[in-house]
């Protein structure tokens, strides 16, 4: 198994981060992207906005120290969300796995929400894995993909224990 960290995204990471969200074949996956992942422009801005917003935890995603990937949590109509992005050279080898259960560890409020494309069947896996479940299903469009897609929404509940 690789050695998997979050750390916290500085200027540096920017580049890596831009080219990652522009990898056609991830943007199909994930369906839920930027309207054009080619702009970078709209890019820094909205890297921007997300620094600038409290409550946003944004970390890179290391393998062995190099680059692997993006996590974040977020608040989003009074509901805490999780999403991760991987790079598609980190893809198939536990990765987003290990980096969700480093972000859950750092997040405390429960629930916690992650959404998914009803189509990325590995992110799904990754997220009933580490002990979301599903909560809901809607459809909604999806600009990685330029159409209505079917979307899934998991929760990870309070621990039942309290710990």
């Amino acid at each position: 198994m690789h050695h998997i960290e979050l750390r916290p995204v500085d200027e540096d990471d920017l580049d890596a981060i831009f080219e990652m969200m522009r990898d056609r074949e991830a943007i199909a996956m994930a369906a839920f992207t930027a309207e054009d992942p080619d702009d970078r422009d709209a890019f820094d801005a909205w890297i921007a906005r997300e620094f600038a917003t409290p409550g946003v935890l944004s970390f890179v995603i290391t393998e062995d120290g190099g680059f692997a990937g993006t996590a974040a949590s977020f608040t989003i109509d009074g509901d805490r969300e999780v999403t991760y992005w991987i790079a598609r050279h980190a893809w198939g080898r536990g990765v987003a796995t290990a980096a969700l259960r480093h972000l859950i560890s750092r997040e405390p409020i429960r629930p916690l929400f992650a959404r998914v494309a009803a189509h990325n069947t590995a992110s799904i896996a990754v997220l009933t894995k580490v002990g979301f479940t599903e909560v809901s299903r809607n459809v909604d469009f999806a600009p990685g993909i330029g159409r209505e897609i079917e979307e899934i929404v998991f929760t990870l509940p309070p621990a039942l224990d309290g710990a």
